[in-house]
């Protein structure tokens, strides 16, 4: 089997290792907001003020950057 050069590379390639790892990005972006959602989940009652607030902020920037890394791609 021979090797790939550097000029064996087209943009197709290119674009699908790209929208590969935006996708796996994605998902792990997911998984973390799961997570963090399942943490904090039962321990807004003792907590300090703002900080539910600040939890949900948190989980919104991460699903909105997730969703970002798709957004008008195919």
């Amino acid at each position: 089997m021979s090797e790939l050069r550097p000029g064996d590379i087209t943009d197709e390639m290119r674009q699908a290792m790209d929208t590969a790892l935006r996708h796996r990005f994605q998902n792990e972006l997911r998984v973390l907001a799961a997570n963090i959602r399942a943490d904090a989940e039962g321990r807004y009652a003792g907590t300090e003020p703002g900080w539910q607030a600040g939890v949900e902020w948190t989980l919104l920037w991460i699903e909105n950057t997730a969703s970002q890394l798709t957004e008008g791609r195919s």
